[in-house]
Formats: structure tokens, C-alpha cells, sequence
């Protein structure tokens, strides 16, 4: 018989479907009869959708679903229940959540002194050095403390500095004498609130908004990517840029999450985050100007304090140790990154 181009053409096409099929079948035997589940996990955060800690978020998520392994999703601003330490505590209990926490509430919920170091008041001030922390011996310490109780440190991100915004001025540091302003509720903050003689209220953010308008509130330290989110403007119209902490975004997850991915999955997922926080550090440095310029458009007035004023009054702070570090800590910080 004469194979003609049309019934090679038929033949090779037949061949292909059942090498196909037969490709098919064999993954459907090696995974139970059954495509390979995809790995699901929930970004959460409190942050409104705007800032760049949630977008960076979304852009994680973004690519793990593209990569067909995992199902991703981003709940922030209110969608999941509970404040940083609850969502920090269930992916501790074995949820498979992605938790924006920062080194002061991890050092207090976690009880490691050391950790309130990256974000205790002027001692950090080069967000540039956040690159280098990763590599550190301290940081490592810090990962292997917090596996211990179940967490995964994955990344730490600059999400901003911190300053108070209030209703009514603050040019210097006796105006924030007595003030009613809502800050960290761990260690840090209570530091903080002492030694520059404010009142510290610990309400969860979601409350922020409401306690201003209701004045039960005179104020509230944040960056000003979520001051601008929430809208805090409304209700405030004094910005006092004493900088004081350099906010950092420490993306942590349940190490039971990880345990339960293959390598492959677990590597693509922990560098997608780490690699796109550090692309964020960058975006959220280089839009905060354009926050404050939104926010004097909303009518708030920003005044550049007297900053050795405020640094002088916090001195004490660690001539005291009030938040237990070990000795010598600061000093090897700064040697491990290089300042």
C-alpha cells in the first residue's frame, strides 16, 4: 500500500495522542490517579490594599499562581479577622498564612529580647543595611529561635519610617507630653511612650481611624503609607517626621507549612519572597515622598522636628536596658553589617 503524505500525517498525529496519553496516565498512577494538588496558601495583613507591603504581597502571590504549583491568595485590610499577633499565632498552630509581623512584636510574642534591636528607636536608620541582614550570624540565631516555636522567619522588608501624626501640633518633644497616641503594644512601644513622656494605646488599627474621629484618641505613630491608606488625614492635620522607628515588614510562616512541600516547591516559594521583598524596599523608599506630598494636598501640616531633641530623650532608654539586650548586641549588629 502507498502511505501518502496525508496518512503519515494521520499516523504521526496518532502516535503523538497516544504518547501523550500514555505520559498522562503514568503521572495519574504516581499521583493516586489524581493531577498533584496545589500547595494553598493566604497572604494576610492589615494594611490597606494601597501600601506597598500589601501589593508586594499580591505580586508574590501573582507569581506562585502562575507557576500552577500553588493556589495564593491575599486577604489584607480587614478581611481576616484579628490583629498581627492572632494571624502570627495560627500560622504558628499550623495555618498555612503568610504574616507581615515586624521584629518588635516577634521579640515580645516570641519572648527573644534581641530581635526588638532592628527596630528599637535611631538605631537603625540606613534602610539600605536590611539588604546585608539576611547574612548575618544574628539573623540566623533569630531564624533558628523562632523554628523552635514552629515559625519560619522568611524575609525582612523596609516598609517605612515612623512618625506621629496628631491633632494637634507637635514642633518639639514637650507637645507630646500626655498625648493619647496609639502605638506598638509590646515592649518597644511602652519604651518608647516612656521616655517621650506620651500615653501609649495599644488598640489594634482597624480601631485607629474611629478613636480620632470620636477623640479618644490625640494621635497615632505609623509610616505614611498607611496613614495615607486608612486616611488618617480626616481626622488628624499635624505631621511630626521624628522618623523614629525604621519599620520593618518580617514575613513570617508556619514551619509546619514548608515541611509539607516538596524541595522544589519550598525553594520557589521562599525565593519569590525574599526576592521580591527586596525589590520592595526599593518602591516603598522611593514612593514615601510622594505620600507626604499627598498628605500635605489633604491639608496636613508637616513639620521637620529638632531630631537630636528626640534622640537625646531616648538615650536613656538603653543606658538602662529596658529591653533586656544581650551585651554587646548593638555593637555586633553594626560589625555584622559592616556600619
Amino acid at each position: 500500500m502507498k502511505i501518502t503524505k496525508k496518512i503519515l500525517l494521520g499516523l504521526l498525529v496518532i502516535a503523538a495522542c497516544a504518547a501523550f496519553t500514555g505520559c498522562k496516565r503514568q503521572a495519574e498512577r504516581s499521583s493516586g490517579g489524581r493531577a498533584p494538588e496545589r500547595v494553598v496558601v493566604t497572604f494576610v495583613g492589615t494594611e490597606a490594599v494601597s501600601t506597598g507591603q500589601s501589593r508586594m504581597m499580591q505580586e508574590v502571590a501573582n507569581k506562585l499562581n502562575a507557576s500552577g504549583r500553588f493556589h495564593a491568595d491575599v486577604q489584607v485590610e480587614g478581611a481576616f479577622s484579628g490583629d498581627v499577633d492572632y494571624m502570627v499565632a495560627q500560622a504558628r498552630n499550623g495555618e498555612p498564612l503568610v504574616v507581615p509581623s515586624d521584629p518588635g512584636r516577634l521579640a515580645s510574642q516570641f519572648n527573644i529580647p534581641d530581635l526588638n534591636i532592628l527596630m528599637s528607636p535611631y538605631v537603625l536608620i540606613d534602610k539600605t543595611v536590611l539588604e546585608r541582614l539576611p547574612d548575618t550570624a544574628l539573623f540566623k540565631e533569630w531564624q533558628s529561635q523562632l523554628e523552635r516555636h514552629g515559625i519560619t522567619f522568611v524575609a525582612d522588608m523596609y516598609n517605612g519610617f515612623r512618625s506621629f501624626y496628631t491633632t494637634t501640633p507637635v514642633n518639639t518633644l514637650a507637645d507630646l507630653k500626655g498625648l493619647r497616641i496609639r502605638g506598638f503594644n509590646n515592649n518597644i512601644g511602652a519604651a518608647l511612650a516612656k521616655y517621650l513622656d506620651f500615653v501609649n494605646v495599644g488598640v489594634s488599627w482597624g480601631e485607629v481611624p474611629s478613636g480620632l474621629q470620636e477623640k479618644t484618641l490625640d494621635g497615632c505613630e505609623v509610616q505614611v503609607a498607611t496613614a495615607y491608606g486608612s486616611a488618617i488625614y480626616d481626622a488628624v492635620k499635624y505631621l511630626a517626621l521624628t522618623k523614629h522607628y525604621m519599620l520593618q515588614s518580617s514575613f513570617v510562616c508556619s514551619t509546619a507549612l514548608l515541611n509539607k512541600m516538596s524541595e522544589d516547591d519550598r525553594q520557589f516559594f521562599l525565593n519569590t519572597i525574599r526576592e521580591t521583598a527586596s525589590k520592595y524596599n526599593h518602591i516603598i523608599a522611593s514612593h514615601e515622598e510622594i505620600y507626604y506630598q499627598q498628605m500635605e494636598s489633604k491639608g496636613v501640616t508637616i513639620t521637620e522636628v529638632d531630631l537630636k531633641e528626640f534622640q537625646s530623650a531616648i538615650e536613656p532608654l538603653y543606658a538602662n536596658n529596658d529591653l533586656s539586650f544581650s551585651a554587646g548586641l548593638k555593637d555586633r549588629l553594626f560589625r555584622e553589617l559592616g556600619l
